[in-house]
Order: structure tokens, then sequence, then C-alpha cells
């Protein structure tokens, strides 16, 4: 809701200046933003807020699944406490991770996939095996929280109306700002630049809610700008076609990360390995969705987004971890997790990493360390039964797309520079769910009766060039966007097009 406006279209404001030629044009569409905006803009404020503290706030929801107290006697091995893990659960179980974690008073764990299509993590005592509980990993709290935040917990409709919200946020904010802007009155343009960046705590009524409304917006402005950019690319429609526009210009993903090269698989001991530069044997995202034939988080191999990983960097999600068909051969003995564990400690990873582990005799294990500095990001395949690693991907493997999008994640999640990074991206988020209850409050006190309240158009408005650029711009850059543009355009001269039936004030 618009609430950058004067109390009323009087003689005085427009006298004052405060109205000038094209304000009630960026208005009308700041309104329109506003109205659509506000509800998604609420929830991913309270929800993006909780999600940015899940480092305190999930070992006080789980402190006896989650915490442990320290022992003098070493940890159990790796893989006795995964034995240990599985030996809870029905025997059809079939683990999926493993979180290495070296922080004494943390607990172990491990995700398992069970036969009526749920994961279930298991945590354990790491120094005693004691299983300490399971939970459902789609209902941990912080799950549900994320999902939220991304998708309303509504599926594929429900990302996209927050793609949406997302890129409806950009028009509310530059219409804001436009709206904000001080122009010169009587007592000199320092006067107007100091009123417009401090509230008028002594006004009564809509006048107050209209200045507080202004203030916070202008000074959370560059704030809220970046949390929408660096969030756009995680998003489930815009970002992935961005990925791979990145990927194209070898600006994102690194290089042979869409299938270039050898294949990464494990290469069972005297199976005919495929030369280089032969086509490798996979199938691509959606054919290999069909012929699994369930859910497609149990079958690693596919793309890093789809194994069962619960951070994984930008730069390799839609990276290839393809697998060939199973061997004819009998399967040798694989990798010990333990095995694994060495190795990548001897790559310079110690802990707060990730294994997904192979599901096929062809599968690899796959390793994601998602740390709070992006310079230390690390995605590493490593073969199941001989132990090589197939490829080690770092930071600097990124292209310059990826780089910058990986300081903007870590920036837009809080952890880049610890508890001031999260009060900050709290003060933002809530800041943002401020505007739209100020906004709300504005437009009911001035509600009409039995109409929506888009402010009425300039009987003679500027052509405004710069904002017709702008908007085509958007709908170029977002085509989901474009098209609710010309839905906005149409119904707003349906319904909304009479000047006589809205309200002007």
């Amino acid at each position: 809701m618009s609430a950058t406006l004067p109390a009323s279209g009087t003689r005085t404001a427009r006298a004052a200046g405060t109205v000038h030629a094209g304000y009630r044009t960026l208005w009308r569409w700041h309104f329109y933003a506003g109205l659509f905006v506000m509800p998604f803009l609420i929830v991913l404020a309270i929800t993006g807020t909780i999600y940015c503290f899940q480092p305190q706030i999930e070992p006080l929801l789980y402190p006896h699944r989650l915490v442990v107290t320290p022992a003098g006697t070493p940890r159990l091995p790796t893989d006795t406490l995964l034995s240990r893990a599985q030996a809870s659960l029905p025997a059809d179980a079939k683990p999926l991770r493993a979180h290495i974690e070296s922080n004494p008073a943390r607990s172990a764990e491990f995700v398992f996939a069970l036969a009526n299509g749920s994961k279930q993590s298991v945590y354990l005592n790491p120094y005693s095996g004691e299983v300490l509980g399971t939970l459902d990993v789609d209902r941990r709290f912080m799950q549900v929280d994320r999902m939220l935040h991304r998708k309303l917990l509504l599926g594929k409709p429900g990302e996209l109306l927050m793609e949406l919200a997302a890129c409806w946020t950009l028009v509310m904010i530059g219409t804001g700002v436009a709206l904000w802007w001080p122009r010169a009155t009587s007592g000199g343009s320092g006067s107007a630049w100091r009123a417009a960046l401090w509230p008028r705590l002594g006004a009564k009524g809509r006048p107050f809610w209209k200045s507080l409304h202004g203030v916070v917006g202008i000074w959370l402005a560059v704030g809220a700008l970046a949390f929408v950019v660096s969030g756009l690319p995680w998003t489930g429609s815009w970002g992935k076609q961005f990925k791979a526009l990145a990927t194209r210009v070898n600006a994102g993903a690194p290089r042979g990360a869409w299938g270039g090269g050898l294949p990464l698989k494990s290469t069972l001991p005297g199976a005919p390995t495929r030369a280089e530069g032969a086509p490798a044997m996979q199938m691509d995202h959606a054919e290999h969705a069909e012929h699994a034939g369930h859910d497609m988080s149990s079958m690693p191999g596919m793309v890093m987004d789809d194994l069962p990983l619960p951070n994984v960097p930008w730069a390799v999600g839609a990276m290839k971890v393809p697998q060939s068909p199973d061997a004819a051969t009998p399967e040798p003995p694989r990798l010990t997790l333990d095995q694994v564990v060495a190795r990548v400690r001897a790559l310079g990873v110690a802990s707060g990493y990730d294994v997904a582990l192979p599901s096929t005799a062809t599968g690899v294990y796959t390793v994601s360390y998602f740390p709070s500095d992006p310079q230390k990001e690390r995605t590493v395949y490593i073969d199941q039964y001989s132990g090589k690693v197939l490829k080690d991907i770092h930071y600097a493997d990124y292209g310059a797309v990826s780089q910058v999008i990986s300081y903007g994640t870590s920036l837009h999640m809080g952890r880049y520079f610890g508890l001031a990074n999260q009060l900050i991206c709290a003060a933002i988020s809530l800041g943002l769910a401020a505007l739209a209850v100020t906004g709300f409050v504005m437009w009911w006190l001035r509600r009409p009766a039995r109409t929506v309240g888009a402010p009425s158009r300039e009987r003679a408005a500027p052509p405004m060039r710069a904002w017709k650029a702008g908007l085509a711009i958007l709908a170029v850059v977002f085509p989901l966007m474009g098209a609710t543009i010309l839905v906005v355009l149409l119904l707003d001269r349906l319904f909304f097009g009479s000047a006589k039936n809205l309200s002007a004030s």
C-alpha cells in the first residue's frame, strides 16, 4: 500500500510543490504493487527472520536430539554410528545422507528414506552410540519455515507466487523512493531532506502513519533491494533459467558441470571404462525422473539440487551427477564412510559438511560443504570403490556471477559475519513487515466505500518515458512478472479506469 503520498490532493499540497507531474501515476502503481505484495511480504519477513536464527533456535527446539554432553572418550567411528542408526529403523530404510560434525557438544545425524516415502533424521550420541531420537525431515520446524518462505507450502504454485511477490517488490521500492523524494519547499531543500528522513512523531492519525511509512521505507530501501536481488537467483522459475544462462556464458557453474568431460560415476573394478569424448550414458533430468518411478529426493545421481542435501551452493545446483546402467558384474565392497571422512579431511574440510551416499552401483559419494564464508565452499565427488576424487570444486572455480551470488546468499541468510549479520537481516525483514502494516493502516484510514481505493489517474499525465522503460525492462528480465504487468494494465483499464469512483485522498 502506498504511504508516501500526501494526506489529500489538496490545493495546499499542490502549492507546496509536493505533488508533481506524474505523481499520481507512480502512486497508482505503488498502490497496486503494495496491494499484491503486502501479505506475501509479511510472510517473507517473519519466516526469513526465523530462518536467519536457525543456529540458535534449533538447539532450543530439539535439545535432547541435537545437544550432547562432551565426553572424555573418543567419538565412535562414523560407520558404527550409521549401523546403529539403521538398526533403529525398519529393515527397508535406506541411508541417504550423513552430516559430519566435529563439535563435541553436537549429536551425530543420519537421514534415511522410509518405504512410505518419508525421510527420517536419526540422532545419536557420538560417544555412546545411543539413539537420541528421530525427526521427520519435512516436518522439522526449520524445514517448514523454509518451505513457507520459498513456496508457502503450496508446491510449484506457491513458489511462483513468492517469485512474483519478490519481483513486484522491486516496483514497490522504485515507486516508493520516487514518491518520497523531497522537493524544495519554502523552508529550503535542507529542511525538506530533514523532514523526509525523520518521522513526524508529533503528528496524529494518517499523517503520522504516512510519515512513519515513508521514513522507514527510505532507510530500508537499499537493504530491501539487496534482499530481493540476492533471493531471486534461488527462485524456482526465473532462478533456474538465470542459472542456465549464467552457465552458458561461462559466468555460473564451473566448467564441465553440465556433462562436459568424463562422467562423474564410480567405476566398477573390471568394468569397461568410457573413452574420453564418448557420450556419457545418462538420462536428462526429466527423463530420469520419469523412469525412476518414485520420489526424486531418494535418487542421488541426477543434479545437485535433487540430492538429499540440506544446502547446496548455487553455482553447482544444476550440476549433473550422472549414473550409468548397473553393471552385470558382482558389486565389490565400497569405501566406508569413515574412509570418505578421512579423504575429505585430507582435502582440508574437517567438519560441518554433508555426504550424500551412493544409491546405485555406479553412484558416487557427494560431499557438500556450505560454510558461512563463500570462499570456503566445496563440492567433492568421490568414487565409492577406489576412493578417487573425481571432482573437487572450489569457490575459485565458479564463474563471476556465481561468486557474487554466493556472497549475496551468505549475507541474505545472515551467515557471513555472525550475529551482527543476523541482526541486520532481522531489522530489514521486520522493517519490511512494518511497511506492509503501516501501508495497510493508511489505506484503512482513508478507505472509500465500495471501491478498492486506488488513486485516481492524472487528467494530463506526462509521458514518463523513463518509468515506462523501467517497466518494460522488468517485463523482459522477468517474463512471469511481464505477464502480470499486462494483467494489471488490463484490469486497470476495465475496472479501475474511471476517476469518478476512485478515492483521491
